[in-house]
């Protein structure tokens, strides 16, 4: 085969030698459909605006309101609602070119009735008989307090939001990424659900003063379940208004921005909720106009839809929604949901062992859609920042889309956390294996950036436990008190630390933290539902236990800032992986250098060594710029942070010598 013909991908990798065929044919498809959409529509970003046209939009030139609808088998469609007093047969609807549906309401008939805020559904006749269904597009849903029916809301305010973020760049958390994951509805102290402005105005602050520079923020699409914890969206335009409405969730992104941190959203392209009522089940009558029929369109394991990412209207309303989010609320990029789901026929239910597995059972027209997201994602923002939730370690994935990849620029660090999980219940700590500890930390596809993380959402649901309360359990309810002596708590809040800073400096090219467990938040996350009596208990974060001077979640909180600081400041993340300098396996001590920092980590249980000496790679004095043994943090002081550290130079060969406590982490830099 010709040199010419061979894909950057494979060149950067020769075992994908055996899959250029496959490869050039991705690279092939995606061309090929991007092409279609710019013959058809002018560009992919024009494609991209068919929430300016489909829905219900103002048309300022003929003073009056267009609501169009996709619903090729429909037979009949009547728009509804308070403008015409619930009237079925007042408002029916044309069918047009490509099954698309429409209708226009003339200010001269409507004006002062189809109003901002008043409600509007659509009458859908179908095969499966006629249903009340809110439009596919709608911005604005709200659930009725009483009947709990969801309905859309006409959204038109008189005066658009003023930004004020006009200054504001992603460009350092893109570059840089400290990531803080979190839940608006769960974020405040009360039993009961936050708001999007209550968490701009109390939230904000505290990630800003942890020095994270952007926030993870899940459940925004509107979905009908709070238990689901956003990821059964019926709405894909519109934010949850459980929370607040469309304003309040700028509110939320502009102060963010204000304070240096930019947003991504967890964007939920990877399934749909299956009700009829309120998401697009069945929408047109048909059992495939946005998903497959079939089995092949259901989710077994997450009761949920799959989309037919081959159809060009389904395309439309997928990248439609990604370019409204971008642009209408400033968001600064995507968390994808669901991606191994997504790639594979089995939804990733197998074993990753071969490459092979990789170009078997896979859905290349999800390799497309995502080809052609990120291609206009970076069209619009180029700093824009676009994760993907992948476990399988699919090559390319966070490669540009012009080498064969499908254009991401990180992929979530999945199996640390497990990993973590995994040794906290059922390793003693005489048991870690250190090698192991390195191999997992360090094992990502080269070329491709990876966040890391110690713990998400998905550690902390209940049926779990977070890194905290494995390490430290029902103790932390009685003896997380600074006069109370408890072994147990000791090890925990070390052990903590330790694990946060190993995986930050070793496992990738970002970091993330869960919201709540910079302080070692002492219990699950446990959503309203009947098994629990529909009790918002566990679906908050107690800030009082951090913020109290006498208990100790202050000092595993003062350790997270100090940490992300200084990772920051010396943008560890940002460089290339760590290079080892010693492994001891009888102290169960990891030495290695990143960004011309050395980092110390002793996991020995018992054994604290004097003059411990290892190789650096420069000669120097070094200086502690960060220690985990600090009384701030919850320490003993054993080592003092003022002393000066020279090397000493044998043989042509730098080395250090120190004192490295048992469970202690010392980082050094050179002065």
């Amino acid at each position: 085969m010709a040199t010419s013909s061979i894909p950057i991908l494979v060149k950067n990798d020769p075992w994908l030698e055996p899959y250029i065929g496959e490869i050039n044919d991705r690279i092939k498809r995606f061309k090929d459909r991007k092409k279609e959409f710019e013959k058809s529509y002018g560009s992919l970003d024009e494609f991209a605006k068919g929430y300016e046209y489909l829905g219900l939009n103002y048309d300022k030139k003929k003073k009056g309101w267009w609501y169009r609808e996709w619903a090729p088998a429909a037979q009949a469609l009547h728009l509804i609602g308070d403008f015409n007093d619930w009237n079925r047969e007042a408002s029916p609807m044309t069918k047009g070119d490509k099954g698309i549906w429409e209708v226009f309401l003339a200010d001269k008939e409507y004006k002062g009735k189809l109003v901002h805020e008043s409600a509007v559904k659509v009458q859908v006749t179908g095969a499966n008989g006629t249903h009340d269904r809110i439009p596919a597009y709608s911005k604005y849903v709200t659930q009725d307090e009483t009947t709990y029916d969801f309905t859309a809301r006409v959204w038109h305010p008189e005066k658009p939001y003023k930004w004020t973020d006009k200054k504001y760049s992603s460009a350092d958390a893109f570059k840089n990424p400290y990531i803080y994951e979190c839940h608006v509805g769960m974020a405040q102290e009360k039993e009961g659900v936050g708001t999007y402005r209550e968490f701009a105005d109390v939230l904000l602050p505290k990630i800003a003063e942890q020095g994270y520079n952007a926030i993870q923020v899940m459940a925004i699409q509107e979905h009908p379940y709070y238990g689901s914890f956003g990821y059964h969206v019926s709405n894909f335009f519109a934010p949850s208004s459980r929370f607040g409405t469309p304003y309040d969730l700028k509110y939320l992104v502009d102060k963010a921005h204000g304070l240096g941190i930019a947003v991504i959203m967890d964007i939920v392209h990877s399934h749909a909720v299956k009700n009829l009522a309120e998401g697009l089940n069945e929408f047109d009558g048909s059992d495939d106009q946005y998903f497959h029929p079939g089995g092949r369109g259901f989710h077994t394991q997450w009761d949920s839809k799959l989309f037919n990412y081959g159809k060009e209207e389904v395309l439309r309303f997928l990248l439609s929604n990604v370019k409204y989010w971008l642009e209408e609320f400033h968001m600064d990029g995507f968390r994808y949901d669901g991606v191994t789901s997504m790639l594979y026929f089995h939804h990733g239910d197998i074993s990753f062992d071969h490459y092979d597995k990789y170009f078997r059972d896979t859905d290349w027209d999800v390799l497309t859609y995502f080809q052609l997201a990120n291609t206009l994602i970076k069209e619009i923002n180029p700093s824009t920042i676009v994760i993907a939730e992948d476990m399988s370690g699919m090559p390319g994935l966070c490669r540009p889309v012009k080498e064969g990849g499908m254009g991401f620029d990180f992929r979530l660090a999945m199996g640390i956390p497990d990993y973590w999980i995994k040794i906290l219940k059922h390793k003693s700590d005489e048991e870690w294996n250190i090698h192991e500890m390195w191999g997992t930390l360090t094992n990502r596809r080269h070329g491709e950036r990876t966040i890391a993380y110690a713990e998400s959402h998905d550690q902390a649901l209940v049926g779990d436990k977070s890194i905290a309360f494995w390490l430290m359990d029902k103790e932390m309810y009685t003896h997380m008190h600074k006069d109370y002596d408890s072994m147990i708590i000791d090890r925990g809040i070390a052990l903590h630390k330790m694990i946060r800073l190993f995986t930050l400096s070793l496992g990738g090219e970002g970091w993330l933290n869960f919201i709540g467990n910079e302080f070692g938040h002492p219990e699950w996350v446990d959503f309203p539902r009947e098994g629990n009596g529909w009790s918002y208990k566990y679906a908050r974060r107690q800030w009082n236990l951090q913020e109290h001077p006498d208990l100790r979640y202050q000092f595993l909180y003062n350790f997270g800032a100090d940490m992300v600081k200084m990772a920051k400041e010396n943008e560890l993340v940002a460089v290339l992986p760590a290079q080892q300098l010693n492994m001891d396996d009888d102290n169960k001590c990891i030495i290695f250098e990143r960004n011309n920092l050395i980092f110390a980590f002793n996991f020995s249980p018992t054994n604290s060594i004097p003059d411990y000496r290892f190789k650096v790679p420069a000669a120097g004095k070094y200086k502690v710029v960060l220690n985990s043994d600090s009384a701030e943090y919850g320490g003993f002081d054993r080592i003092d942070d003022e002393m000066s550290y020279p090397t000493v130079t044998l043989f042509g060969e730098h080395f250090l010598s120190l004192y490295l406590p048992s469970r202690v982490v010392i980082v050094l830099k050179k002065k």
